[in-house]
């Protein structure tokens, strides 16, 4: 038996191996749940907004129950690669506070809890936050544990993004999926901010023997190659954006300028020494980064309900409609409702 698992747990340890600081990462479900209320708008009643809210409040436990749960068996099974670290080694697994065997009983607890709140709920919700759990286990446990393989752990890792706009989605309940082309969107935007991550994790390191020891997928990979891998994302992201705003709500076309701008500064922020890129729950101390996060954020949800007319003029086709075509245009009728 090893040190660590000999090692006396605390309930400040346990607690900590769930990262309650990271639940706010959740809060990429808001905007499946916007998304879902423009295809499904609530009864301007007391007793639909009551029922929202319930099931609003209802589904971020859930998600961040089953968030916690892989993040604790995250914690266990990186605990010997966190050693090689310059500060992981003290998280509370690989420094010995946690008793592996009630982390293994927490991880299973919290799973059980937060699936079933989210089944009771409805069968969409419970299925997106099972495969939330699920992809978890592929990104962390042997034989697969895809976070070793280069490139497919950014993929695999970012799948949750996903995932939580679907828990968004079916908090609101609309039935059926929310739309493709936003979901693959939202994949690749999370594929690059979590390559950026990686770019800052082995800038820092500054050692590739090192870096490998800590993550093997790094052993695959250059600083050359990562950057190469986050231009793909952003321009793989705003393409499959660009297709939900023609499709859906072309007044959206608006905010790409301000989205490439929040892409920029995070980006820029990736490049800083010891970055908050690496720690993304201390993004919040970057002041101009959150300005033009939440001015990005305002504008979107602005653009998702009120029609701007002159914008579907501009953007009206000038040529023949080319043979065997399905897909109309986009106008300010085509709308999410």
């Amino acid at each position: 038996m090893t040190e660590t698992e000999r090692g006396h747990s605390t309930i400040r340890g346990l607690v900590e191996i769930a990262r309650v600081d990271h639940w706010f990462k959740n809060v990429f479900v808001l905007p499946g749940v916007v998304v879902a209320l423009g295809f499904a708008p609530l009864s301007a009643n007391a007793s639909s907004i009551k029922t929202f809210l319930i099931r609003l409040v209802l589904g971020l436990v859930a998600v961040c129950l089953v968030a916690s749960s892989n993040y604790v068996l995250n914690e266990i099974l990186d605990a010997p690669f966190d050693r090689h670290h310059p500060e992981k080694n003290q998280r509370a697994v690989p420094s010995g506070r946690v008793n592996v065997r009630l982390a293994y009983l927490e991880w299973a607890v919290l799973a059980a809890i937060g699936i079933g709140i989210g089944a009771w709920m409805s069968f969409g919700l419970g299925a997106a936050l099972a495969v939330l759990w699920a992809m978890g286990c592929i990104y962390n446990v042997p034989p697969i544990r895809s976070k070793d393989i280069p490139y497919v752990d950014v993929l695999s890792e970012s799948v949750n993004n996903p995932l939580r706009m679907l828990v968004g989605w079916y908090i609101v309940n609309p039935g059926g999926l929310a739309p493709v082309s936003l979901l693959v969107s939202y994949w690749m935007g999370g594929c690059y901010f979590m390559a950026i991550k990686r770019f800052a994790e082995y800038r820092h390191i500054g050692d590739r023997s090192r870096a490998i020891a800590y993550r093997r997928s790094f052993a695959g990979v250059t600083e050359q190659s990562v950057l190469i891998s986050i231009v793909f994302y952003a321009s793989a992201a705003m393409l499959f954006f660009g297709a939900f705003a023609m499709r859906y709500r072309i007044e959206l076309i608006v905010s790409f300028p301000l989205i490439a701008l929040v892409m920029a500064i995070y980006l820029a922020v990736g490049f800083r020494p010891d970055s908050a890129a690496q720690r993304p729950e201390g993004l919040y101390r970057e002041p101009v980064l959150m300005a033009a996060v939440v001015a990005c954020t305002i504008l979107v949800a602005i653009l998702l309900f009120v029609d701007l007319p002159s914008v579907s003029r501009v953007f009206v086709p000038t040529l023949p409609k080319a043979p065997n075509a399905s897909v109309r245009p986009a106008t300010s009728r085509n709308v999410l409702r």
